[in-house]
């Protein structure tokens, strides 16, 4: 009679086991860690926000967008200043867009190439001053979006091609 008992609570150990492996796998799946090149394919993203702001005193704004429309792509960026916080759009001081070459969108897009996207989550911790970035790719399902660079030297080379194409589009007028 011990060893039936035994082996009733080896099983209900067992399957306790596997259901919570199940949830674990579960929770990992619903998470929705995609990592770009390999689940989201570059003609999948249609947007790209990277906003960096600052409350302090003066507070500071610097948004850049990419965005790809039917085979066009373009880059739009904007800073606001100000002495008050939040700043609004009625604090733009410059803006711009800019017509991008399909050479420059594929050095946009090696730039996000093995970064991350995932899941947006609220968070109390959320008030850093960023940067916020966000992807927005066909079958996101509206949740997937959170976007981490591969790398902190990846992230910077994305700023420098920013400030390279904020100038060009500057230039242009």
């Amino acid at each position: 009679m011990e060893n039936t008992s035994s082996r009733k609570w080896s099983i209900i150990c067992a399957a306790l086991l596997m259901a919570a492996a199940l949830i674990t796998a579960g929770a990992i799946i619903m998470s929705g860690k995609k990592t770009v090149g390999r689940n989201v394919k570059e003609d999948k993203i249609y947007d790209f926000y990277y906003t960096d702001s600052t409350s302090t005193f003066p507070p500071y704004f610097q948004r850049y967008r990419f965005t790809a429309v039917e085979g066009e792509y373009f880059f739009y960026h904007e800073t606001r200043e100000g002495d008050h916080f939040p700043l609004t759009e009625a604090d733009i001081t410059v803006s711009g867009t800019l017509s991008l070459t399909g050479q420059q969108w594929d050095e946009f897009y090696s730039l996000l190439e093995n970064g991350t996207v995932r899941n947006r989550e609220d968070d109390v911790t959320d008030g850093d001053s960023g940067p916020w970035t966000y992807l927005y790719w066909k079958g996101d399902r509206g949740r997937c979006r959170e976007f981490t660079f591969e790398s902190y030297g990846k992230r910077l080379e994305f700023e420098e091609l920013c400030l390279k194409l904020r100038e060009q589009q500057i230039n242009s007028q």
